[in-house]
């Protein structure tokens, strides 16, 4: 991928604007990733059976297209075997999770594409960046494609998506999310004022940022397997450090995914591990000098990775209601957000 460093002739003003632009991009995504995740915890993902990018944008109108559309519903296992005598009336809760999170996905395409080609035509892009910018349309186009793929896994045979479908859908948001975010900071504060002996701190926030991207992707499973139903009891489970179950499957390998027990432990113990990461790592930043932002950016980590925890632990003892789940994941989101930030400002005197 080229490189984004600036040219004799580039405005600033332009990369100033671009950023701006991006940054609302980020906004949408983060919103969507919520939207997702209610649309998840309130088991609205397999109530529109077709896929149709352009003509889909609209809902159905009048009553002989709602029933045709619960009609399709009325053919999957979900239905049949979870749902069975749900009421028309219901299925149009359901029905309008998905439609949201899909219209706003299409959402989110226009309002990246329309502005694009503007500052195309404009020819306000500098060199470097286009390529950046026309690999996140890309790769958004085909994170819609992977959406449907997640959702055509629950049509035949089972009751739901596949975990690990909905993962890779979780994941390519996040990653694409990251992908924007990060350039937009360059773009904004492309040399963040320098920190002396900043230079191990900087790679220890970077693999943090790794850590929670693992931590927020091993939620997908939690709530592809609805494994957050398991055990809703803190720091135990069921009065065990290890639950009984958590080796249950052969292979053993297939715990890590497939076990709902195995599945919410490893997703505690990776959210108190990143806790404690942020904790060294904010008490190595107390020992350096760094700029002000870079030492801000250090203890909001801190504080939002604990805010984090408290989120998800909430969320286990209540038993997962909608509205805490959804700001667990927003949670997530953020301290990605503040982790990539704080990468961005912890600059060592000699950085590029």
């Amino acid at each position: 991928m080229t490189t984004l460093a600036a040219a004799p002739g580039d405005n600033p003003t332009n990369d100033r604007a671009i950023a701006l632009w991006l940054l609302v991009c980020c906004a949408m995504i983060f919103a969507m990733a919520v939207i997702g995740a209610i649309t998840r915890l309130t088991e609205s993902g397999l109530s529109i059976m077709e896929w149709a990018p352009l003509s889909g944008i609209l809902p159905p109108l009048g009553a002989e297209a709602w029933e045709r559309v619960f009609a399709l519903y009325r053919e999957i296992p979900e239905y049949q075997e979870q749902n069975a005598g749900m009421t028309l009336a219901e299925f149009r809760t359901i029905f309008w999770w998905e439609y949201v999170h899909r219209l706003w996905g299409r959402l989110i395409g226009v309002v990246f594409l329309l502005p694009f080609l503007w500052f195309l035509v404009r020819r306000k892009v500098r060199r470097g960046l286009a390529p950046h910018l026309a690999a996140m349309f890309v790769l958004g186009a085909l994170q819609g494609a992977l959406g449907w793929y997640m959702v055509a896994s629950g049509f035949a045979e089972r009751t739901d998506v596949s975990q690990y479908r909905l993962v890779a859908h979780l994941t390519a948001a996040v990653v694409i999310y990251g992908y924007i975010l990060w350039v937009a900071f360059r773009l904004l504060v492309p040399t963040p004022a320098p920190s002396p002996g900043a230079a191990r701190l900087r790679g220890g926030l970077a693999a943090f940022a790794a850590l929670v991207f693992i931590t927020l992707t091993s939620g997908g499973f939690v709530a592809g397997l609805n494994a957050g139903m398991v055990y809703n009891t803190f720091p135990l489970m069921d009065g065990r450090w290890i639950p009984e179950g958590y080796a249950m499957l052969d292979p053993w390998a297939r715990n890590l995914f497939e076990n709902g027990i195995a599945v919410q432990f490893n997703h505690r113990l990776l959210a108190v591990v990143t806790v404690a990461a942020a904790l060294g790592l904010w008490l190595a930043s107390r020992r350096l000098a760094l700029a002000a932002r870079a030492r801000t950016a250090c203890t909001l980590v801190l504080v939002m990775a604990s805010a984090q925890l408290g989120l998800g632990i909430s969320t286990l003892l209540l038993v997962v209601p909608v509205w805490l789940g959804a700001l667990h994941q927003a949670g997530a989101m953020m301290l990605l957000t503040l982790a990539l930030w704080a990468v961005h400002q912890v600059r060592p005197v000699h950085a590029d």
